[in-house]
């Protein structure tokens, strides 16, 4: 990827670049990137291709900037079946977000058959039109290929994303932090209104029954709700060849002067993310 990296590796440190500012506040880096650094650094030392990554969680608490960062590793169980691993992020020392993980061994289904919600029907990336408007995939942050609805705007939503970034700096993007990069999208695609975006995540949590077979992943918000401030949102996720699995994410009420996505002016304006 010709795009400059949200990270570069210096020693055991990743150093952030300007590529992964917030658009909530320039001074701090986008929450996505913190969920795909963390995603990416276990499924690097503990991964591996008997396992299956079928479940990360992520709590942010805290906002990082700019300054070095470093992450740490636990393994909490390391059997036959499953692994659980546990993850933190420190910026400048301090601890700002922690993640869980759990490794499932890759078998073979039981026999039988369970009623599973029909695949979304939506065309491939290829055959979807690139859109042309400043705010599509975050001025840059992502490829984007819209397929129904947007934010801003009510009604059901559908989009494929691409990564268009390395994580860290010449360490190629696997299906599974490809998918732990984006997952931070579920929470601007389920909870953004006809008001803008006025919610900020404070985790995420990725299901996967599959890794992603291309660099397209699908979002379709299936949830939202909002009680006291408190909104929860979900999206199933696809790749090309049908569901992968599930982004779901808790968020705080944001009051801000200005929305981060503001309320449209017209269907094309209304592209963004959250953090």
């Amino acid at each position: 990827m010709k795009n400059e990296p949200f990270f570069t590796a210096d020693g055991d440190r990743f150093l952030p670049t300007s590529a992964g500012r917030s658009p909530w506040d320039p001074k701090f880096m986008h929450g996505r990137i913190v969920i795909g650094l963390l995603g990416q650094e276990i499924e690097r030392r503990h991964g591996g291709p008997d396992y299956m990554p079928s479940r990360l969680t992520v709590d942010m608490y805290r906002l990082p900037d700019f300054s070095p960062v470093e992450v740490t590793t636990r393994i909490v169980r390391d059997g036959k079946r499953i692994k659980v691993i546990d993850a933190e992020f420190f910026s400048n020392g301090v601890s700002m977000a922690r993640a869980t993980s759990q490794l499932l061994l890759r078998t073979e289904n039981p026999p039988g058959k369970v009623w599973t919600p029909p695949d979304w029907a939506a065309p491939r990336p290829a055959d979807v039109s690139k859109p042309d408007h400043p705010q599509a995939g975050m001025n840059g942050m992502w490829a984007v290929r819209p397929i129904e609805g947007a934010m801003g705007t009510l009604g059901p939503r559908k989009i494929w994303i691409s990564e268009v970034r390395e994580i860290v700096g010449g360490v190629p993007l696997t299906p599974f932090s490809r998918v732990a990069a984006s997952a931070d999208f579920a929470s601007p695609f389920a909870n953004a209104g006809d008001a803008g975006l006025r919610y900020i995540n404070s985790d995420v949590t990725i299901y996967l029954h599959r890794q992603p077979v291309t660099e397209w992943i699908g979002y379709e918000v299936t949830d939202h709700g909002a009680t006291d401030g408190v909104a929860i949102g979900e999206c199933r996720l696809y790749d090309e060849q049908g569901h992968i699995g599930t982004s779901s994410v808790t968020a705080l009420a944001q009051r801000v002067s200005t929305s981060v996505v503001p309320p449209p002016k017209a269907p094309a304006e209304n592209m963004a993310m959250s953090k």
